[in-house]
């Protein structure tokens, strides 16, 4: 036998299997069926984590209510394996695309096959297989939508909230510093009337908080496990009260509240809560992309842009203008924006393919689900260290564009009426001059008057 492969069985025969690898059959035969996307878009670590935290739940499950099938023995290779998985030592054991069969189920085998050939190597004798031990009482129609709402609720609670909320202190800290400054506002890109650019961070501040609040509110829903269901919801070949049980056990071992959800049949076909989920994400994304734009317009410069403010200088800018300098955060942030975007379509349309007892589009929805949440956390980290903390204000800009706008008249309409005003504002654009001096040459206020009530930065009202 050539020492660089073993023979492996499943129920459709012999294959070769690498003989370094723990993966068995199945694993083999999606390997070599599914040559798409290798190397770039394999499932992604966090399901495989997230599966390797049902299966010990499993186990652990199992051997409560039917000891004789998972014995002690079992569930201990089993639980030490799943522990190795999830501190990554397995990695190179996991090769499969997402492009896949649309259940997951090559992914699910590939998880007991490796649990199975580790398991038994730890115990020194064949004492598991992948589907009567490592795959007991479950099937992938229930442990790969399982999978996939643990990896989410664990990105969204220990990498995207925290990022966000990163932010939100960075923002914080710039209003506090900042107070007191007031600028000019602006409307569909035109001049209006005066803010405070505590406020204008104030915006961008609560905008990232609501979205926190979202995301919070779309984690229950996700908490609900769908395991217990089996194939098609029923429950078949789970032992009674399996399903509660094993959500109890993969809380514990996740350190978060997952329950088991009341509908089985819908837990298996809808994934109406991974879309919601998403949604919130893409409301981050829209936010953020605001955000960025907002810093990168009032950085724009630096002489002939609005220039209200100083960003960190992080790199070059250009390859053939010496000096230039891009606001090269605010740019990863809206193309990782359009990203979360696009995913959120991919999302919803793999969704609405729910066919009877199951949706099979299920290694897709997970692979644009991870990365929006991936990207968004460490594009949010990023925003945050190289640039929001290093945002200063351009006082002397905002000084004089805040004196120069000519809505600033707005708040003569209460001495003048608003058609006066208007009046002044054409007459000082037209002929380049000030709103007093507009105001004074058309006769409708002295200038000692208008000095009285033209009060620009009392205007902001902060």
């Amino acid at each position: 036998m050539n020492s660089n492969y073993r023979i492996e069985h499943d129920s459709m025969g012999e294959m070769k299997v690498p003989a370094d690898k723990y993966w068995g059959a199945q694993t083999q035969r999606s390997h070599e069926n599914f040559p798409i996307g290798v190397g770039l878009e394999q499932m992604p670590c966090e399901i495989i984590e997230a599966f390797a935290i049902l299966k010990k739940a499993a186990a652990m499950a199992n051997h409560e209510l039917k000891p004789e099938k998972m014995t002690e023995a079992k569930l201990d290779v089993i639980s030490k394996v799943c522990d190795e998985i999830r501190e990554g030592g397995l990695s190179d054991n996991f090769p499969l695309v997402v492009w896949q069969t649309g259940s997951g189920t090559q992914s699910n085998m590939n998880v007991n096959e490796v649990i199975a050939g580790r398991g038994n190597e730890i115990a020194g004798e064949k004492l598991l297989h992948p589907n009567d031990d490592v795959n007991m009482s479950q099937s992938s129609n229930d442990t790969y939508p399982t999978a996939l709402h643990i990896s989410a609720v664990l990105l969204l609670e220990n990498r995207l909230i925290p990022a966000v909320e990163t932010l939100v202190t960075a923002f914080k800290k710039l209003e506090e510093e900042n107070k007191g400054i007031v600028k000019s506002g602006r409307t569909h890109l035109q001049d209006a009337v005066p803010i405070s650019f505590a406020q204008e961070i104030s915006g961008w501040r609560s905008s990232l908080e609501r979205d926190i609040q979202m995301i919070k509110l779309s984690l229950a829903p996700l908490k609900e496990l769908a395991l217990g269901g089996t194939a098609v919801g029923t429950g078949l070949n789970a032992p009674k009260g399996f399903d509660k049980l094993v959500a109890a056990k993969a809380a514990l071992l996740a350190g978060t509240d997952f329950t088991s959800a009341e509908n089985k049949f819908h837990a298996l076909t809808s994934r109406d809560e991974i879309v919601f989920a998403h949604g919130a994400v893409k409301a981050l994304a829209a936010d953020m992309m605001k955000i960025a734009n907002d810093v990168r317009w009032l950085s724009s410069g630096p002489r002939c842009g609005l220039g209200e403010i100083h960003i960190p200088e992080n790199e070059p800018g250009s390859s053939i203008m010496p000096g230039k300098v891009n606001p090269t955060q605010c740019e990863q942030v809206t193309m990782v924006a359009v990203q979360v975007m696009g995913n959120d379509a991919a999302i919803g349309f793999a969704a609405s393919q729910g066919n009877f007892e199951l949706n099979v589009f299920l290694p897709v929805i997970a692979y644009n689900f991870i990365q929006s949440a991936r990207l968004m956390a460490d594009s949010i980290l990023s925003f945050t260290n190289n640039c929001v903390v290093g945002i200063t204000p351009n006082k002397e800009k905002m000084h004089e564009n805040l004196h120069r706008s000519l809505m600033l008249g707005t708040a003569l309409n209460p001495y003048i009426g608003y058609e006066n005003v208007a009046r002044c504002a054409h007459k000082a654009l037209e002929e380049n001059i000030s709103l007093k001096e507009a105001c004074v040459e058309l006769g409708y206020m002295t200038p000692e008057a208008f000095d009285e009530v033209f009060h620009p930065e009392e205007m902001a009202g902060e």
